[in-house]
C-alpha cells in the first residue's frame, strides 16, 4: 500500500471511530497519540481537517446525488469512505480525480458490503462528473 493509501486508511479509520463514538475527531486523535505509538502523518490529518472543515458541503454533495439514499441510511463505513472520497475528489488538487474515486471504491471494497464498491463508484462518479459546477 502506498503512503498516502495508508494515510487515507489511517484518516478513515479515525473518522469512523469518531462517529461511532459520537467524540470530537481531535478528541479521537488525542486519545490514539496518548494510548499509542503510532503517528500521524501529514497527509492523514490534512484529510481529517479536510473532511470535517468541508463536512456540511460534502454531506449537502452527497445527499442531493445519492439516489433514494439518505445520509443516514447508508452504512457508516460507507459515509465515511464516501466523504473522504469526495474530499479528495472535489477538494485536493494534488490527487487526480480518477485516482480519487478508484482508491475510495478499492476501500470500501476491502471494508464495507459487496454492494457498496458499485454504489460508492456510481455516487462519486456522478460528483466527478459535475465536479466543474458544482465547485464553480
Amino acid at each position: 500500500m502506498s503512503a498516502r493509501g495508508k494515510a487515507r486508511r489511517r484518516a478513515f479509520e479515525i473518522l469512523f471511530e469518531a462517529e461511532q463514538r459520537s467524540l470530537p475527531t481531535g478528541e479521537i486523535l488525542a486519545l490514539r497519540r496518548r494510548n499509542t505509538e503510532a503517528t500521524y502523518g501529514e497527509y492523514t490529518e490534512q484529510i481529517i481537517d479536510g473532511v470535517i472543515t468541508r463536512q456540511a458541503e460534502i454531506d449537502e454533495y452527497l445527499t442531493t446525488y445519492s439516489q433514494g439514499w439518505s445520509l443516514d441510511r447508508m452504512p457508516s463505513v460507507d459515509r465515511v469512505v464516501l466523504r473522504v472520497g469526495a474530499w479528495e475528489l472535489l477538494f485536493n488538487d494534488d490527487v487526480p480525480d480518477n485516482v480519487a474515486v478508484a482508491e475510495a471504491v478499492a476501500m470500501a471494497r476491502e471494508l464495507s458490503t459487496d454492494d457498496s464498491p458499485s454504489f460508492i463508484n456510481g455516487l462519486l462518479g456522478r460528483l466527478q462528473q459535475l465536479k466543474p459546477t458544482l465547485l464553480a
